[in-house]
């Protein structure tokens, strides 16, 4: 049975973590801060991964799924 999923992006969560900005971090990973906005708030329609990349090196993240994940859209008709 198919069940719909989203592609959650956790780059808010992560520069939290850190104690980071989203404008250093898109200084740091050489990324343009706009895009990286856009992405961060899951308003981009395609996700690079050159960006994931660079974001994961300049992080030191090992593991994508910190930075995004698939999860299930809840399905309201069930309830």
């Amino acid at each position: 049975m198919y069940t719909e999923r989203k592609l959650v992006v956790h780059i808010h969560e992560l520069l939290k973590k850190e104690g980071w900005s989203l404008s250093k971090l898109a200084l740091e990973a050489d990324i343009d801060k706009s895009k990286l906005s856009r992405l961060a708030s899951g308003q981009r329609e395609y996700l690079y991964i050159d960006y994931l990349v660079r974001i994961a090196e300049t992080l030191d993240i090992d593991d994508l799924n910190e930075i995004v994940s698939l999860e299930r859209v809840e399905d309201k008709s069930k309830k």
